[in-house]
Parts: C-alpha cells; structure tokens; sequence
C-alpha cells in the first residue's frame, strides 16, 4: 500500500472516531432526566434559617457539613447560641465545633454500602438544579436495598428519608401520567405534606445547602461591586486625564 493511501486510511479512521466521540456525549444526555428549574435565593435569612432546621433534623445524622461550624450558622444567620444548642445541635458538641455527622464510618458502610458524602460543597459540584431535583427524584423500586431508587443517582445507596413528608412516588411511562413538575413520576401514596409544601421545604433545603457551600457569598459579592465602583468611577477618570497629560505634547 502507497504511503498515501496508507495516510488517507488513516485520516477516515481518525475522523470516524472523532464524529462517535462527539456523538457520544449528545447521545448520554438524550437518556439523561433533566434538572428541574431551581433559582436559589441564599440571600433569603428565613428561607436559609428553615433550611438548616431541617437539615440538622433529617440530613445531619449521616451527612456532614465539615467546612462549616455551627456559630457561623448564627452569626450569619442571627441565631443566638442558646438557640443553636435548643434547635439545632442534637450531638452535645460546643458551637464553635464543625457540622460532622455522628454515625460511624464503619457503621455507615455497613447499613448504606458507603459512607455517606459530606455535604459542604454539593451544590458547587453538582450544582444548586440538581440538588433540588435529586431531593424531588426518589421513587419506589422494590429491587432496591431500602426499597427505593432516584432519577438522578441511579441505584442510590440513600434510603428516601424524607419519604414520609413528601409521599411515595412511582416511576410511570412518558405519556402515562407525569408528576406535576414534568418528570416521570407520579404519586402513589400521598405524605404528610401537600406537593407545594414539600417543594417550598425542599427549597428551603436546598437555600441552605447553597449557603452552607459558600457562607462568605454575599461578602464577596459585595466586595465585588465594591471594586468595580473603584475601577469605573475613580480609576477610569484618573487614567484618562493621566493618558491626556502624557500624550499632551505629541498632539
């Protein structure tokens, strides 16, 4: 084979491989549940102030918050001492001590599979969409350890323990009956709380998981602004007659 056509051969092959590893991304996101629509609004001190109540009360027994302690919480917050202790620190730890789950690695691994993640900086990484739609997500599957599964983490290790609040979901064919939020789920077994107020407390959650990722959010954002201020209304103008004194003489 000429040296040519053996260079030929392989440009067809490269460009094959090349088109099935761009086609490989848009097909997995095909088969993918889309997130739904979440705004966050950390800003929001009641929304975030509920959030952590209910973090600590049903998440904070097997996930941590490690990066974040608890008198950071009523600092920024506005929760006195007294109050963190009354509401929100079930494990007899001191204030000023990070937010770590109680439950043993070993024990963990032993009832989940895994030790359940720390928490800190889920909605950074998976992002604050996503978080909300996992917590929205789980379904019954009786093929499941604990006897349910999610759209989002497929064959979760995490039992559905805020089942009780919102109810029991099924997964239902497309066209077959949708939940109200389009995914394709629907309920089964209503919980003690009506579908707006359990996405109203998973918001709640979720602000608070933004928060708890970036406590120091608002500061910075303001320092931003701050900046900027400098930059556009004291700098630009000292630059342009700057620039207009130096160039004075060449004009």
């Amino acid at each position: 084979m000429s040296p040519k056509k053996t260079m030929r051969n392989i440009k067809g092959v490269a460009l094959v491989l090349t088109g099935l590893l761009l086609a490989a991304p848009a097909a997995y996101a095909e088969d993918e549940v889309k997130t739904l629509p979440f705004a966050d609004n950390a800003g929001n001190t009641v929304s975030v102030q509920r959030g952590a109540r209910d973090f600590m009360a049903y998440c904070s027994g097997c996930h941590s918050l490690k990066y974040l302690r608890y008198n950071r919480i009523g600092q920024d917050l506005g929760i006195s001492d007294d109050l963190l202790k009354q509401n929100l620190i079930f494990s007899g730890v001191k204030v000023g001590e990070p937010i770590v789950s109680a439950i043993p690695a070993k024990s963990a691994e032993d009832w989940f599979g895994r030790v359940p993640p720390d928490l800190s900086l889920e909605t950074k990484a998976r992002s604050p969409e996503w978080v909300y739609s996992y917590l929205m997500g789980f379904y019954l599957d009786s093929s499941r350890p604990f006897g349910v599964n999610n759209l989002y983490l497929a064959n979760v290790a995490m039992p559905a323990v805020l089942g009780e609040l919102q109810g029991w979901q099924v997964k239902v064919e497309e066209g077959k009956g949708e939940h109200q939020e389009g995914l394709p789920l629907k309920l089964a077994q209503p919980g003690s709380m009506t579908p707006e107020e359990y996405q109203a407390f998973v918001t709640d959650l979720t602000n608070f998981m933004v928060y708890a990722a970036e406590p120091n959010a608002k500061d910075r954002v303001s320092t931003g602004w701050n900046v900027m201020f400098y930059l556009i209304f004291l700098l630009l103008p000292l630059t342009y007659f700057l620039k207009k004194e130096f160039w004075r003489d060449v004009h």
